[in-house]
């Protein structure tokens, strides 16, 4: 496939401090790209900074809880006002409020919790970079989904992920002829916080295609990459 040079490039990842997240930091550090990496403190990523910074490339961190609006929107200010201009946005931070076994009585306060960390921190997150990006005529968005399927138990989960799904669809037309692509990433099911401990993947494993939809540079845009498609590269 045609390959983009995203050296110098700066990339924002959120929940970067762990899991999905600090793989991909690394992995774009690796390809001499600039990272933003986001937590909900910033003494979560120290080390993941200095190790990022041995690689060569520049490091900023930033902190925000994803499930309060206005510290979303402080962190963008932010971002928006000092930062650098930021061309690849990995939305990768979710959580998972539980598995219910009564799933009939899954708890509105999960519902909302997990849309306004997985859905609206997400969407609120592309449109205040997307102008910068189509200003600047190249952008890359990979919104991180998932594949859980027919498991009620995790519904609070499971439809913040679909609501990406169906963001990414509705909006990924309308930018590809600016330059700028949206696609949506299933890493698979991973051992991590969030996946648990007997997911029959490691994290490790998101590697390399994870990387696959930044690097792309045949058009695509609006299509369900699957990490795990890609492990034997």
């Amino acid at each position: 496939m045609n390959t983009t040079d995203i050296r110098g490039k700066w990339a924002l990842v959120t929940g970067a401090s762990r899991g999905i997240g600090k793989q991909v930091s690394l992995g774009l550090a690796d390809y001499g790209c600039n990272v933003i990496v986001h937590s909900r403190d910033t003494a979560h990523t120290n080390q993941l900074a200095e190790a990022l910074e041995a690689k060569g490339v520049k490091v900023l961190q930033i902190a925000a809880e994803l499930g309060e609006p206005a510290q979303v929107e402080a962190m963008l200010d932010e971002l928006l006002a000092t930062g650098p201009a930021i061309d690849i946005l990995y939305n990768n931070a979710a959580i998972q409020p539980g598995y219910c076994s009564d799933w009939l009585n899954v708890r509105t306060e999960d519902i909302r919790r997990g849309f306004e960390v997985n859905c609206t921190a997400l969407i609120r997150i592309c449109f205040r970079l997307i102008p910068g990006m189509v200003e600047r005529g190249w952008g890359r968005i990979i919104n991180v989904t998932s594949g859980v399927r027919d498991q009620p138990e995790l519904t609070a989960y499971a439809v913040s992920k679909a609501a990406v799904d169906k963001f990414v669809q509705d909006t990924a037309p309308h930018l590809q002829d600016k330059g700028v692509l949206m696609n949506l990433l299933d890493p698979g099911w991973l051992r991590t916080d969030l996946g648990g401990p007997n997911a029959p993947n490691t994290v490790e494993s998101v590697m390399p295609g994870a990387l696959v939809p930044v690097l792309i540079d045949d058009g695509t845009y609006g299509k369900l990459f699957r990490a795990q498609d890609y492990t034997c590269l």
